[in-house]
């Protein structure tokens, strides 16, 4: 028989303990509404805050159709009865963008997101719809500013990227497929992602917070709703989101934004060497300590490395502070540099290590008309160029009806090789082409490499 005093304690706990457990949500097979009589945390306040900051951007590019060449014939047209038909087609595309100075009306997006428009139109959150305006545009780092009226605006704060770690929550706000404003949230995976081939200069910072074409330019935000990157990229086969995402960090894109609001582009300087990664064979050839850094394979002439000392063979591994783990870490610390800037590098020439100081030099772009070279490369603007570490010619301009644009040449072409043989620049390029004759080109087109044939 159970002892009457544990009757009363029993009754006791079912009639005003277990209320009370209940009321304070610690029953266990059921989600809290309240924790210690407060709400449930919600990104709901920040978002309230930050979503205002983040537009839509829907662009317009009149584009020329290509046409066969007897449908230019007038006479042809005449006899078949084919009417004339316009030869520009219009384009549309979507994309986001970020309010990072609501008294200018300064808008952040990517460079592809208005490259090339004939109309820009920026949709705020309350459905005001402005037709904005390009301030400067940087495709190497895929960075652009544009300009819309200022008035009644909401910007975002700016955060240090620097002090971002591997594991923070972070909230991606776009406008993904056209939908409308939209937020996914995650973490942060990875920190200065590069090497990806996506852009000219990469330090990307990773995440698996969705993000989906339509996103580009939009805000990656931290938990107090302050601007840490901007969407910019996706790696997915099917183009669709796989939870890896990557932004631009804020640091590298206020950097951009200077420069594009002070100048219309980034000026950037030029410190004259040729890099490629330190692998373990060449560290083993080299009878290396094991290091990691950038070995410099060319020196340009008087070029600030040449003047601060720096030989072929040395071994980069820091510059102003930041080690160098590959020659990508290099290219994009010099890559956000002005022109007349100094850099402090420590190398390796053998196993000793040195420290020297380089002042950043402007870039010499020579440029020359293609016709200059050949008949068939009329119509063209040819300059030297060095890009993710590929020394050629590239197309600058083009004429969309000459004939090197009806073969298949573009703009950003770059041009490696010339009837067989390896071009650096423009002269190399003058030396190895015969203006008689036909000309073979090897082209490299972003991580595509092919042979164009111009008779």
């Amino acid at each position: 028989m159970i002892p009457k005093k544990i009757i009363k304690i029993l009754i006791f706990i079912l009639i005003f303990l277990f209320p009370l457990f209940f009321s304070q949500q610690v029953f266990a097979f059921g989600l809290p509404a309240f924790t210690e009589n407060q709400p449930l945390p919600s990104l709901a306040p920040m978002l309230e805050r930050s979503m205002p900051a983040v537009v839509n951007i829907s662009t317009s590019t009149n584009i020329e159709v290509a046409q066969n060449p007897l449908m230019q014939d007038p006479f042809f047209r005449h006899f078949f009865n084919i009417p004339n038909q316009s030869r520009k087609q219009q384009k549309n595309s979507l994309g986001s963008g970020v309010i990072i100075d609501s008294d200018q009306g300064l808008v952040l997006t990517n460079n592809h997101v208005i490259d090339k428009a004939d109309k820009i139109v920026v949709t705020l959150q309350d459905s005001r719809q402005l037709n904005a305006d390009v301030v400067g545009k940087d495709p190497e780092a895929d960075v652009a500013i544009i300009r819309i009226p200022a008035n009644n605006l909401t910007e975002l704060p700016i955060a240090d990227s620097s002090h971002l770690k591997v594991g923070d929550f972070v909230v991606a706000i776009g406008n993904p497929f056209g939908l409308g404003q939209t937020v996914t949230s995650g973490i942060i995976s990875a920190l200065g992602r590069s090497g990806l081939g996506i852009e000219g200069y990469e330090d990307f910072i990773q995440t698996d917070a969705s993000i989906n074409p339509g996103n580009s330019g939009g805000a990656l935000v931290n938990l107090r709703g302050e601007f840490i990157g901007m969407n910019t990229a996706i790696l997915a086969p099917s183009g669709g989101n796989v939870g890896i995402g990557f932004a631009i960090p804020s640091n590298m894109v206020m950097t951009i934004k200077d420069s594009l609001v002070k100048h219309g582009e980034v000026r950037r300087g030029l410190l004259g060497v040729t890099t490629q990664d330190l692998t373990p064979d060449l560290v083993k050839a080299f009878n290396l300590k094991d290091i990691q850094g950038a070995a410099i394979s060319r020196i340009e002439n008087n070029s600030p490395a040449e003047k601060a000392g720096l030989a072929l063979g040395d071994i980069i591994v820091s510059a102003n502070g930041k080690a160098i783990k590959n020659s990508h870490d290099l290219r994009n610390i010099i890559g956000l540099l002005q022109i007349g800037d100094k850099v402090d590098l420590e190398y390796y020439r053998g196993n000793d290590k040195s420290e020297t100081t380089a002042v950043i030099g402007k870039q010499e772009r020579s440029q020359s008309s293609g016709d200059k070279l050949h008949s068939r490369l009329q119509g063209t603007i040819l300059s030297n160029t060095q890009r993710d570490q590929v020394e050629g010619v590239v197309i600058e301009k083009i004429n969309t009806s000459s004939y090197a644009w009806r073969v298949g040449l573009r703009p950003g072409d770059v041009i490696v090789s010339a009837n067989q043989y390896r071009v650096h620049n423009l002269d190399e390029l003058k030396q190895v082409i015969d203006p008689k004759d036909g000309l073979l080109i090897n082209i490299q087109r972003g991580q595509e490499a092919f042979f164009v044939m111009l008779n």
